[in-house]
């Protein structure tokens, strides 16, 4: 039984051992009468032995927070949903810190006054220039999918250009896989070591970017927690700002992660689109598969340069001009006859090579598309309804084309009226309604878009109210697929940016409307051809055919007009460069500074 005592509770069951629980605070009993001395005598007699027990006891703690960290590491190895916990924390919190100051630097940057607006400027440079090297160095030590995030920002025009500068180098300068990781790989996926595999091999990569180069072994578990924290960040968004509905993106990476890790995958699309362009004269060029595993893939080698790399062209007398038009020739062919395409032609991954005399090339150099990870097919009604809308803005902007250009955005990519506007602009890299104001009156060729234009846009997308919201939801509406190629057609136009070609930005254009004409014309000769009326099908069939020859070689003499023009841009500034020498002008004419 227990008995209450002054201080506490005693046991005398027999069934339980003599416990003497110590109170804090005495109980009081019904009469309670003591002296002073006697109740300090008897408090500190009684608490003695507490006080040596809790002193003799020093090792809890200690023990504690040791079973504590073994039990932590032991879920860190043994549990995949703690371990993923524990990485998106670490991994998100690098991005949120990277954000949250660079938040604060904007806001400290812009709330100063300034004595110019040379000095503002200036100030909010270096501001962009320090946000974005943050933001990098967060991308880098992710790595995974967020390298591919930063490549793809170094290619949008409504970035400052401090912010796509800072990235570019994430397009072919990522962090290597380490070699015992290599070598490790090999033995499992293999059976042999690089030694066996290979005569040489040279353990420092020419250049990293490609998603399944960067973190192997762990990539795979590392796509796992990057999805995850993904996709609840943006189920977070959504619930705080509906207005901002991001899960489609979570959804797309899902479906198109697994396959950019899977080497077979790659192999399988760089021998389809090899066989598609076997029959063609083209600079387009795809290394042999020598063997292909999940993890490893092995290609032919190549030696070459990056495509924006001006020095290297100059050297080999090679045409920035022709390798920007072969670029959009190519992907002509890809986007609008093929509708399997490359979606991710970014300048790391694309090289240029001088051609041999083995080469089907019509021009001095080869093109080598890497990296075929990422492809996706079109549709033909999608391709074809696709290729009239490019030519419907080609047309003059009468109310009846006006008309068509709508219709054709709400077959092609679910776009209302209302954000008609957002919708071309994304497409053609064009502010609102110049496309029709920059024409030439009677052509109706789009002139060269100034960089006078081009700060519009970023300064649009910042200060325009609503404009943000309306991205957003064209973003939601179109089909990813047309995400896809919005992503191409801004990496073309960059790379025709940073080429410093000589001739209309326009010229580009004039090249995928020739591909949008056959693509159109072939699917009129095929639904033309299902009738069965003879003279029905000899009479659509010429008119067809004489309308499409006469736009198509109108085009081409529009073509041959602009090569002429950008040929006398070069030619001057060959002249000019002439009086600090040959060199000096073949320099100056190649783009370079002299």
């Amino acid at each position: 039984m227990l008995r209450s005592s002054p201080y506490g509770l005693t046991s005398r069951s027999p069934y339980f051992p003599r416990i003497q629980c110590a109170l804090r605070y005495p109980i009081r009993p019904r009469s309670f009468h003591l002296s002073s001395e006697s109740f300090s005598a008897n408090t500190v007699n009684d608490t003695q032995p507490l006080s040596r027990k809790r002193a003799s006891r020093p090792w809890i703690y200690p023990a504690t927070l040791f079973l504590v960290g073994i039990g932590g590491l032991a879920s860190y190895h043994y549990s995949d949903e703690f371990r993923h916990s524990v990485l998106a924390m670490v991994r998100s919190s690098r991005v949120a810190r990277a954000a949250v100051l660079g938040i604060l630097d904007y806001k400290v940057t812009l709330s100063r006054n300034y004595a110019s607006q040379e000095e503002h400027d200036n100030a909010l440079s270096e501001c962009h220039t320090r946000s974005a090297l943050r933001v990098r160095h967060a991308l880098l030590l992710n790595g995974g999918i967020f390298i591919k995030l930063g490549q793809h920002m170094a290619s949008m025009i409504i970035l400052p250009l401090e912010w796509s500068s800072t990235m570019r180098p994430l397009q072919d300068q990522c962090d290597p896989t380490s070699y015992d990781d290599l070598q490790a790989m090999f033995i499992t996926d293999l059976g042999q070591t690089i030694d066996e595999t290979f005569e040489s091999f040279n353990p420092k990569p020419i250049g990293v970017a490609s998603l399944a180069q960067l973190q192997h072994p762990h990539l795979a578990e590392f796509a796992d927690v990057d999805m995850k924290m993904v996709e609840r960040s943006l189920h977070a968004i959504k619930w705080v700002f509906p207005e901002f509905e991001f899960t489609w993106l979570g959804d797309e990476m899902k479906i198109n992660l697994p396959k950019e890790m899977d080497f077979t995958h790659e192999a399988a699309n760089a021998i389809r689109v090899k066989s598609q362009f076997k029959d063609l004269i083209t600079t387009l060029y795809i290394p042999k598969i020598i063997n292909a595993h999940k993890r490893v893939l092995i290609m032919e080698f190549i030696e070459g340069a990056r495509p924006d790399n001006l020095e290297y062209l100059a050297a080999h007398n090679i045409d920035r001009n022709k390798v920007s038009l072969e670029l959009a020739e190519i992907f002509g062919q890809m986007i609008h006859l093929n509708g399997f395409f490359h979606a991710d032609p970014h300048p790391g991954n694309l090289l240029i090579r001088p051609s041999s005399p083995s080469s089907k090339s019509p021009r001095n150099f080869e093109i080598v598309l890497l990296d075929h990870g990422q492809y996706f097919y079109l549709e033909p009604d999608t391709r074809i309804n696709y290729s009239k809308f490019w030519l419907s803005l080609m047309k003059p902007a009468s109310p009846s084309t006006i008309a068509e250009r709508r219709h054709l955005a709400g077959l092609v990519a679910n776009i209302p009226e209302d954000l008609y506007p957002i919708f071309e602009a994304a497409l053609t890299g064009r502010t609102e309604g110049s496309w029709d104001q920059s024409v030439d009156a009677t052509l109706n060729i789009p002139q060269t878009q100034s960089e006078a234009e081009r700060e519009h846009i970023r300064n649009s997308v910042a200060t325009r109210e609503g404009l943000i919201l309306d991205i957003f939801d064209v973003l939601r509406r179109v089909p990813r697929i047309m995400l896809m190629i919005f992503k191409v057609n801004d990496l073309l136009r960059g790379l025709d940016h940073d080429l410093m070609t000589t001739h209309s930005n326009i010229r580009v254009f004039l090249v995928t409307a020739k591909y949008c004409m056959r693509a159109v014309w072939r699917d009129e000769r095929e639904r033309i051809s299902r009738g069965t009326n003879l003279l029905s099908f000899l009479y659509q069939y010429a008119t067809g055919w004489l309308s499409f020859k006469k736009d198509y070689y109108s085009l081409t003499l529009v073509e041959t007009a602009m090569d002429t023009k950008a040929s006398t841009i070069k030619f001057w500034a060959w002249l000019l460069g002439l009086r600090h020498g040959y060199r000096a002008a073949h320099a100056a004419a190649s783009g370079l500074s002299v």
